[in-house]
């Protein structure tokens, strides 16, 4: 049974950070209409800002899970701004493309210069150690990243579907000369959107470095995961991506343990089969 306990713990951690990134891709998608394959090399550039701002400029993890967002987000405004906005209107492949060679640019430039082991990231002193919960041996850092994740995905859930400038995102994209209208700059709100997308991947690089190591290729390890979970949730769903994101980490533990040949395949099983049943995902809508 503790190994049991071991590989759910395993698989809502790794839920955790599909949550994350899928969320960040279905705000993409959702409201600017972009298939954004850089998704994991943003991913892995949040992981080495943190590592960057700790060995460089002493700065520790608590700091970095507020720089290395803005950071991301930053640069990922400054692709939107220069490269997808030129995009508009055309047919989804022409992003998938342009994100694409993008992420090899990034990995590339990056592999080049760190290699491909990984780098270590030490766990905040905070959240070293663990708890006995009779059953199990919880590490502190590991119970720390599911919370932390669960309340960011709730809090963008949140700004996208209940406030007032989620209403205006929601509407830019539906309808964005009627938007313009109301004195609203669209193109300012897209990039804005863009930005808090990659932030969001970049947030989930930072709690990933001190488990998984800081690593060029560490967002091509987990892309096409995270993408079968946004086609599982329903692209562009928020809250779809959410709920699968966690679910199919937790259901992978489950495989590792149960039928381990299977664990690296149980996700892409599970998109074929609901992609039979809901061509447009569990949570998605027809267009």
């Amino acid at each position: 049974m503790q190994a049991l306990y071991a590989q759910l713990l395993v698989g809502l951690i790794n839920g955790s950070f599909y949550a994350l990134l899928s969320l960040g891709l279905a705000v993409i998608f959702g409201m600017l209409n972009i298939i954004n394959f850089a998704h994991g090399a943003l991913y892995m550039m949040g992981a080495f800002v943190a590592y960057f701002l700790l060995n460089l400029g002493g700065i520790n993890y608590w700091w970095a899970l507020i720089i290395a967002p803005v950071v991301v987000g930053v640069f990922g405004m400054i692709l939107e701004r220069t490269m997808l906005q030129w995009l508009a209107g055309l047919d989804h492949l022409y992003g998938l493309l342009l994100t694409f060679g993008i992420a090899l640019i990034v990995q590339g430039v990056f592999q080049n210069y760190f290699g491909s082991s990984g780098l270590p990231y030490s766990i905040p002193d905070q959240l070293k150690g663990g708890m006995n919960l009779g059953f199990m041996f919880l590490p502190i850092y590991r119970g720390w990243v599911v919370i932390f994740s669960l309340v960011v995905c709730i809090a963008t859930w949140f700004l996208i579907e209940k406030t007032q400038l989620g209403a205006y995102l929601r509407a830019a994209t539906e309808n964005p000369t009627l938007v313009r209208a109301f004195g609203i700059n669209v193109p300012r709100m897209i990039t804005l959107t863009y930005g808090l997308g990659v932030g969001l991947a970049a947030l989930a690089g930072v709690l990933s470095a001190p488990i998984n190591q800081v690593r060029p290729l560490m967002g091509a390890d987990l892309i096409i995961v995270v993408f079968a979970v946004v086609v599982i949730g329903g692209m562009g769903s928020i809250m779809g991506s959410i709920i699968t994101g966690f679910a199919l980490g937790v259901i992978e533990g489950l495989t590792k343990y149960f039928y381990p040949e299977a664990s690296n395949t149980v996700v892409f099983v599970l998109m074929v089969l609901v992609l039979l049943v809901k061509p447009t995902g569990l949570t998605g809508r027809a267009a």
